[in-house]
């Protein structure tokens, strides 16, 4: 049976720790697994329940401050030595009752991600519903991707497409369309969700302006991550070409005798001209932090999903 390694963020959640590990103990009775609790600076006992817990299964990791959920994933899915990574809250809201056939259905379908989707979902409509609702319709239209519910913590990865992810800031809200970005096979499924009954939410409704303002710095990744110029280089020559036309017909008209000195459009031929040029620089600056950012590091700008190698006739 295959190694499963849970990974779950924590930031002073003290009261669900000791129901979170029984639920998931008994949820995962003859599995091999481990349970990968990272502490993200937590102010309560958080830290000091779970290592009363004296469970062999679990794992703490605690971070010297709260750096956010995003980086506290990547700290245990760094340490996460499973074959398969599964990602859930720390709130009591996921069941872990639902991982036996979420793996199931990774192993069978050999998917690289099996995402929940939250059934009869157990939230207030105005504060996390709605938000929700609207975030997810955003990152449906925007990239493609139709993903049901972005927002479901509850995950389960390859422990390759895991890794690859490269989580930080706030991008834990868009962990499916980093998967699909690296080429990653996705289904989703439906699974139970609870109200929270310990503990304060941490979401609020400023956090949708945050996923949209996350949600531009993506798709400028799926569009144009391996080529930047297409990015720069387009806005750059159409402001460029703009002031450029201005400017000719500027000069044609003093040509001709008018006094252009002062005019509005002067100033914005100019500025269209060097705002031009900069964009352009700048696409070729980009161009250059890429390619020494695949280079360096010797990474591929492809993902192999499998090599076929007929055998010889003999």
């Amino acid at each position: 049976m295959k190694k499963l390694s849970l990974v779950i963020s924590v930031f002073n959640e003290a009261e669900n720790m000791a129901p979170l590990a029984t639920q998931i103990n008994e949820a995962l009775k003859g599995y091999d697994y481990e349970t990968i609790f990272v502490d993200d600076g937590s102010s309560d006992q958080t830290v000091k329940l779970i290592k009363e817990l004296k469970d062999p299964h679990i794992h703490l990791i605690e971070l010297k401050r709260n750096y956010g959920q995003s980086s506290a994933l990547a700290a245990g899915i760094d340490y996460a030595s499973g074959e398969y990574i599964i990602t859930l809250d720390g709130d009591l809201q996921n069941d872990p009752s639902d991982i036996p056939a979420m793996v199931k259905m990774a192993e069978e379908g050999d998917w690289d991600l099996v995402a929940g989707i939250r059934k009869n979902r157990q939230d207030g409509m105005l504060i996390r519903k709605l938000p929700s609702i609207i975030a997810n319709s955003i990152i449906r239209k925007s990239t493609g991707i139709k993903m049901k519910d972005n927002g479901c913590a509850l995950k389960v990865f390859k422990s390759d497409m895991a890794k690859s992810l490269g989580l930080y800031g706030e991008m834990h809200r868009f962990i499916a369309v980093l998967a699909a970005l690296e080429g990653a096979t996705i289904t989703q499924t439906h699974v139970k969700h609870h109200a929270r009954v310990h503990g304060k939410s941490k979401y609020g409704l400023s956090r949708t302006f945050k996923v949209i303002s996350d949600l531009i710095l993506l798709l400028f990744f799926k569009r144009y991550m391996q080529k930047p110029i297409h990015f720069f280089g387009f806005w750059g020559l159409l402001l460029f070409g703009i002031g450029i036309i201005i400017n000719l017909y500027l000069l044609i008209i003093k040509i001709f005798g008018e006094d252009i000195w002062g005019r509005p459009l002067l100033i914005l031929g100019i500025l269209l001209v060097l705002a031009g040029f900069q964009m352009i620089t700048i696409g070729i600056i980009v161009e250059f932090q890429m390619r020494t950012y695949y280079e360096s590091q010797n990474k591929k700008p492809y993902r192999v999903k499998n090599v076929f190698r007929s055998e010889q006739a003999n």
